[in-house]
């Protein structure tokens, strides 16, 4: 299921100016995607052309409870780049 495959998108400043500039757009990933399945994820749930996929792995912060730390979950970030006269709105 695609839905399964992409998570959300990750919007920020930097992800827009990618989306308006490069055509590139950022999603959160399951941690078990890979580049093919990202793919095909994003090409069924916006039907637009895909013609580039860069992933990497985020880290989880340190985060203070009280006393005691812990850590945020880490996460995958997939950096896609479609076909130019594509666009997906909902950016």
């Amino acid at each position: 299921m695609p839905q399964d495959v992409v998570l959300r998108p990750v919007v920020t400043e930097k992800t827009l100016r990618l989306a308006e500039k490069q055509n590139a757009y950022t999603f959160r990933v399951a941690e078990n995607a890979n580049k093919v399945q990202i793919r095909d994820a994003i090409q069924r749930l916006f039907d637009v052309s895909v013609t580039d996929v860069r992933t990497s792995r985020q880290l989880g912060k340190f985060r203070r409870m009280g006393r005691s730390f812990g850590r945020t979950s880490p996460w995958k970030r997939a950096v896609v780049k479609v076909k130019a006269g594509d666009s997906i709105e909902f950016y």
